[in-house]
């Protein structure tokens, strides 16, 4: 099993130890370093920043908002990240939820699988490097309609470092996850449990059977893990330090009735607890939200406890759909922390 870490994104500012990480990662042998986006940070300049002083770890997104840039700009962005590193890029993309698309890029969120598939195309077109890329679709057309009808198909004046650059999609809900496996290279879950493994499983098998599936199960890469590694012999203390994350995902991240964070932990048993935490965080309450997020939905979710407890629990990951496993913990215990996921 390869090995991952994530950098995230950013809070109010720059996160202090950042820049260690990568070069830990480098360091260490972990295979992947991925950032992240929300509506501050981007997810690649960190990545070109901090990557610059890497040679060796594959450096990717988790993930790069659609709506944030037209396809053929990622596309662009992509292959310039991919001759600078020497053919490191993993593009991790997503759809995001509505209140981001339409809140924040003032785009239209309807149809997400749709549009997706859409922009995955057009990634592929550019990146190929085949010919002019013309598109004719429900959401992206190349050349535009109408307009001056000046616009004409175009092919990219660089050529590519790699004719395909691996594609991932970040997808919570079985159809994306099927979509994952059919159109793409990897999938990046955010919130996954080895409890779910056969729901997943059976959500990436029918993505594989679609026709036009574009890789094989024993080619295609999982990149998940356990939400954090929290090693202390206090388990609820533990437990503690993860509670505003998951209280603030499944209460706050997303509307009531569209937030596919909630509908994760729903789906994984939690729909009361989910739905408290909801109720009160979105009433402005967090502190009850998150004293309402259970010791065993963060065991579900993440390794916490005494060091022989993590131990123990780690091979249930390790067991899994997972062929990357994403190491979230303090940057001083990664070392032990990535012997005993090599290990496990």
């Amino acid at each position: 099993m390869k090995t991952a870490v994530t950098a995230g994104y950013w809070g109010a500012g720059p996160p202090p130890g950042q820049g260690d990480l990568f070069a830990a990662a480098e360091r260490l042998g972990i295979d992947q370093v991925w950032t992240a986006e929300a509506w501050g940070s981007d997810a690649w300049t960190p990545l070109a920043w901090h990557g610059s002083r890497t040679k060796r770890v594959a450096l990717g997104t988790a993930v790069s908002q659609l709506s944030a840039r037209p396809p053929t700009t990622l596309a662009m962005t992509a292959m310039t990240m991919d001759h600078l590193t020497g053919g490191r890029v993993l593009l991790g993309i997503g759809a995001s939820n509505p209140q981001v698309v339409e809140g924040w890029y003032g785009q239209p969120y309807p149809r997400p699988l749709e549009r997706t598939r859409e922009y995955v195309d057009i990634l592929r077109a550019v990146i190929a490097r085949g010919g002019p890329v013309t598109y004719d679709g429900k959401h992206y057309q190349l050349p535009l309609p109408g307009g001056t009808g000046l616009g004409k198909p175009l092919r990219s004046i660089v050529h590519p470092y790699r004719a395909r650059i691996p594609i991932y999609l970040g997808a919570e809900g079985p159809k994306n996850v099927a979509l994952a496996a059919e159109i793409a290279d990897g999938w990046l879950p955010m919130f996954f449990s080895p409890a779910m493994n056969d729901f997943y499983a059976a959500a990436l098998a029918a993505g594989f059977a679609r026709p036009g599936a574009r890789v094989t199960p024993e080619t295609f890469d999982v990149v998940g893990g356990p939400l954090g590694i929290i090693p202390d012999d206090d388990i609820e203390q533990a437990a503690d330090r993860l509670r505003p994350s998951l209280a603030l995902y499944i209460g706050g991240m997303g509307a009531r009735d569209v937030n596919f964070h909630n509908e994760v932990f729903a789906r994984m048993g939690y729909e009361a607890e989910a739905k408290v935490i909801q109720n009160a965080y979105l009433a402005g309450d967090k502190q009850a939200a998150i004293a309402a997020v259970p010791t065993r939905l963060v065991e579900d979710v993440a390794l916490i406890g005494p060091w022989a407890k993590i131990a123990e629990e780690l091979p249930r990951w390790t067991q899994t759909v997972l062929t990357t496993l994403l190491i979230s913990c303090d940057p001083r215990l990664l070392e032990k922390a990535a012997d005993l996921a090599r290990s496990a």
